[in-house]
């Protein structure tokens, strides 16, 4: 952030008391703390609790967690229905909230889930999904874009899974 939200002058960096250097713009006399944007990221499990749902977008050679951005006024409850509907005309019937973590490549919070439907048939996914499949456990470590954050997450999901014995 260079430039102030209200009255658009240069922001120059000051010590604010307990967070470090913080942008401040000098004719409003406020601070101006640099904004983020907040996505959902969730592991679709199948109705058996034995798969998970992977797919690949965008020409990339790797599958992925469902991910998206969760839009102004919604809740990330509401994003994480709204998103594993739009991309895969799947029904989320229960989820549970995991963790979060933050993605500095796109500057997003990502709030991780596991999210579980109770109709397992794939429809033909919508242009921004070339590939969809559902995955044992262990097909899915191997499948998904190893050192990566939805890595980590899936890692997180099973162990909690198989703990659980669901």
């Amino acid at each position: 952030m260079e430039h102030c939200i209200d009255c658009g002058a240069e922001l120059v960096l000051r010590e604010c008391e307990g967070e470090g250097q913080v942008p401040y713009c000098e004719s409003c006399k406020q601070f101006r703390f640099p904004g983020f944007s907040a996505a959902i990221i969730t592991a679709v499990i199948n109705r058996a609790h034995d798969k998970v749902l992977l797919l690949r977008q965008y020409g990339r050679p790797s599958y992925i967690l469902l991910a998206g951005y969760i839009s102004k006024g919604e809740s990330a409850e509401q994003a994480l229905k709204r998103e594993v509907k739009e991309e895969m005309d799947l029904e989320v019937t229960g989820w549970r909230y995991m963790q979060s973590q933050y993605f500095a490549p796109s500057n997003t919070l990502m709030l991780n889930f596991i999210s579980y439907v109770q109709e397992d048939t794939l429809h033909p996914a919508p242009v921004e999904v070339d590939d969809a499949r559902w995955f044992t456990f262990e097909e899915a470590l191997q499948a998904i874009l190893p050192n990566s954050l939805a890595e980590m997450f899936l890692k997180e999901i099973i162990k909690l899974l198989q703990n659980r014995g669901d």
